[in-house]
């Protein structure tokens, strides 16, 4: 479990930068320039927007990581995550750009982590070390769905080589984050468990690899099972194994859910986020942004695939046997 702190506050650094890249490099090649009164902007317009906000999550699991599924930590991981988010659209709304924006914004935000990190160790200072087992699994769920998203994420044109990029560095980290808080929840870290984790982590690079090599509308399959692999390696990696084996016919469960489930929870949430809660427009509004025409939709992504996320935790965050039982 040492490696979990370290790890995790690296991490929710590195996804600080891709934060600030998002911010200033990304984002003002997805902002149509007018005027717009007749030709608005249509779907998946803003998604660099979806892969800032996948980076200020990717933030909050490595602060969860870091605090080894403490309460003092998730909370905070949780608080700091929604003020990041309307920071973001406030600084949205003044158009940074270039290096110097960049640099800065990528240092205020890790300064900010690292005085949060520096008050949790002295809160916790003296107390027993101690891990949630649960709420390191649930942060690996929420990390293994997430990396769905960032994987397929599409533009108008999908033939911006940054988006590309983007995609592929945010899902990796993803990745990496979700292999890692799945090996921080297990009881034990045998080399058994270590080289799972290791070919868990390659077999789903690949896999975010392929599904950004499919053509843009026909990802749905690759995406699937992208999502089950990952989501059944963490509980293979999470999950206890009574006797020193894992008991096969639950992770078969486990594999049914994480193939359908994620997009079963994206549904759930999609249809009354577009219907009932518009937020995507009220976002675009706030950060200043054209808003997407009246025949299109402006889906916030990255919100749905947390939100199920969420759900798939709540499905396979549980550890050990008698509690899935």
């Amino acid at each position: 479990m040492r490696f979990a702190r370290p790890v995790g506050l690296l991490l929710s650094a590195v996804a600080v930068v891709l934060w600030a890249f998002g911010v200033t490099v990304l984002q003002p090649l997805t902002e149509p320039i007018g005027p717009w009164s007749e030709r608005l902007p249509g779907n998946n317009t803003y998604w660099a927007r979806d892969l800032r906000f996948l980076a200020i999550m990717a933030v909050a699991v490595g602060l969860v990581l870091a605090g080894r599924g403490l309460r003092s930590w998730s909370r905070t991981a949780v608080v700091l995550g929604g003020c990041w988010v309307a920071a973001d659209l406030a600084i949205d709304r003044t158009d940074p750009i270039g290096v110097r924006a960049t640099v800065l914004l990528a240092v205020g935000g890790c300064a900010v982590l690292g005085v949060l990190a520096v008050a949790l160790m002295g809160w916790e200072r003296g107390l027993p070390p101690a891990a949630d087992r649960k709420v390191l699994t649930g942060a690996a769920c929420v990390a293994g769905v997430l990396t769905i998203v960032a994987a397929g994420i599409e533009s108008p044109t999908d033939r911006e080589p940054e988006l590309n990029q983007g995609a592929l560095a945010t899902a990796a980290l993803l990745v990496v984050l979700s292999v890692a808080a799945a090996l921080a929840a297990a009881p034990a870290r045998p080399r058994s468990r270590v080289g799972l984790a290791a070919g868990l982590a390659v077999a789903s690079l690949l896999g975010v690899g392929l599904v950004r090599a499919v053509a843009p509308g026909t990802r749905l399959l690759p995406e699937m099972a992208l999502g089950a692999v990952l989501l059944t390696g963490v509980t293979l990696l999470a999950w206890d194994w009574p006797g020193g084996r894992p008991i096969w016919r639950h992770h078969a469960l486990a594999a049914l859910a994480a193939f359908v489930g994620p997009f079963a929870f994206l549904l759930v949430t999609a249809i009354p986020m577009l219907i009932l809660l518009p937020i995507g427009p009220t976002f675009t509004a706030l950060a200043g942004n054209s808003p997407i025409n009246a025949a299109d939709s402006d889906l916030l992504v990255s919100l749905c695939r947390l939100l199920a996320g969420l759900g798939m935790s709540l499905l396979l965050a549980w550890p050990t046997a008698d509690n899935r039982r």
